[in-house]
């Protein structure tokens, strides 16, 4: 990651924007996953956060400000109609991690906020694991275009399009918040 900031910062000078945009899951609760998978989730939805933001934020602060999007998802704070304690775990931490952020560098000119999609029909649902829950692919992007009032999942499209809003302008007083992208689906949870 230091490295990866270096080059950055050698190609254009400044970091403006940064969007955390990663993550992975294995369904199952806690009784079905190994140690060894809960650790590799946690550092790979985590951890990674930490450390873009470990070596962005000073940047960030010595140039006056910037913008930080966290990508996560509405399993930070509902079911998915399945067992996935540690995705949902990873997801609730980086909510919190997005606060502590807003909270501790606002007064440095950083903005952080976290964009949280619903059901989204990306690449990773269809090569993943999560198809396994469904029995089939077709399944999966029925019952899951089924649950959504819109009456489809979103597409990688719908939260891009919410990251460039945050990370504008036009977002200059937004911080610290949960932008929830998901068609509606988080209405019919009580």
């Amino acid at each position: 990651m230091e490295a990866a900031v270096g080059k950055c910062m050698e190609a254009f000078g400044r970091i403006d924007v940064l969007d955390n945009n990663v993550g992975i899951i294995d369904p199952g609760g806690r009784e079905d996953l190994s140690e060894e998978q809960w650790d590799r989730l946690m550092a790979i939805n985590v951890k990674s956060i930490y450390l873009t933001c470990r070596h962005i934020l000073p940047i960030m602060a010595s140039q006056g400000g910037g913008s930080i999007i966290n990508i996560w998802s509405i399993a930070s704070t509902h079911s998915l109609g399945y067992s996935c304690i540690s995705y949902s775990s990873s997801k609730g931490a980086v909510n919190a991690f997005t606060r502590d952020i807003a909270l501790n560098y606002g007064p440095k000119g950083i903005r952080c906020n976290s964009i949280l999609p619903g059901l989204m029909n990306t690449p990773l649902i269809h090569a993943g694991n999560v198809t396994s829950v469904y029995g089939s692919t077709d399944e999966m992007v029925r019952q899951r275009d089924a649950l959504v009032p819109l009456g489809k999942m979103g597409y990688g499209w719908d939260v891009a399009w919410a990251a460039v809003f945050l990370a504008s302008d036009e977002a200059k007083h937004i911080t610290g918040i949960e932008l929830v992208v998901d068609g509606g689906i988080t209405l019919k949870v009580k």
